[in-house]
């Protein structure tokens, strides 16, 4: 599970008395297995582990569990307020595939996380290793967390301590040949730490343009932030932080992705879980 800071949102999501009748209705969310939603009212995060006709069962990051009752109970989805109801049922047609193309693990139990994590460069990156891989780095008990940046690489990771019990797996923007992020990486050098990378500059661009509606990702000139460069050539019109949810909101699957993010990834999975 994604090892998220503190949540920000922009201004009192609950501001204006949204129970209040007349207040507009508030959109319904199927609470779908590996959902990662906030209680309102607690500020409890955490992903849909089981939902009946009563009640839905969250699963934080440290594998604590509560149960929350459904409408007229609040929850946060990427900072808007929805009330969860049960999914629907669907009839069984073969095993369940996950968004990493993998079989999913029913009725899955809370797990410790293991010692070994994997480290990504920001909040973004979490975000989508969350979307696609989630549900197999619960079952492995992998918790990934996010660094905002890489610069301090080899301080991050004597400070973590990698040992044959504790791999560390990272994975980091634009590793490509002659970059500064090549150059950090070359750092590390410990037997127990893996960093690997895709070509990309942001991980915005792993995700495949089609799937977006755009028939490429923009050349940005040399100067000019990258995320700012993009929004503008696209003529968009929205905030990055909008942007990212559009860009995110259109993954549903891997075959979503660029292959030179899903190998990596798949990798890093392999290495942080791999026997002692």
């Amino acid at each position: 599970m994604i090892c998220y800071g503190p949540r920000v949102y922009e201004g009192d999501v609950l501001a204006g008395n949204w129970r209040r009748p007349g207040k507009g209705k508030i959109p319904q969310v199927p609470a779908e297995l590996d959902l990662v939603v906030e209680d309102a009212e607690s500020g409890f995060c955490g992903a849909v582990v089981a939902c009946d006709k009563e009640a839905v069962t969250l699963e934080d990051r440290f594998g604590k569990r509560r149960l929350f009752p459904l409408a007229p109970a609040a929850f946060l989805l990427e900072g808007k307020v929805v009330t969860l109801v049960r999914p629907a049922a669907t009839p069984a047609a073969g095993p369940r595939r996950t968004a990493s193309g993998s079989i999913a693990v029913e009725g899955l139990r809370a797990r410790v996380a293991k010692e070994s994590r994997i480290y990504v460069e920001g909040v973004h990156d979490a975000a989508l290793v969350e979307k696609i891989w989630g549900h197999d780095l619960r079952v492995e008990g992998v918790v990934v967390e996010y660094l905002e940046g890489v610069d301090d690489l080899p301080a991050i990771v004597a400070e973590f301590g990698p040992s044959p019990g504790r791999r560390l797996g990272v994975l980091v923007d634009h590793l490509v040949p002659g970059s500064k992020e090549s150059r950090i990486a070359a750092q590390v050098t410990s037997p127990h730490v893996l960093v690997v990378g895709h070509p990309y500059v942001d991980i915005w661009q792993a995700v495949k343009p089609s799937v977006v509606r755009i028939p490429a990702w923009p050349d940005v000139p040399r100067g000019v932030p990258w995320k700012e460069g993009v929004i503008a050539a696209l003529g968009w019109r929205v905030e990055p932080a909008d942007a990212w949810r559009r860009i995110l909101g259109a993954v549903s699957a891997y075959t979503d992705l660029e292959p030179e993010l899903l190998g990596r990834v798949e990798e890093l999975i392999d290495f942080v879980t791999e026997a002692s």
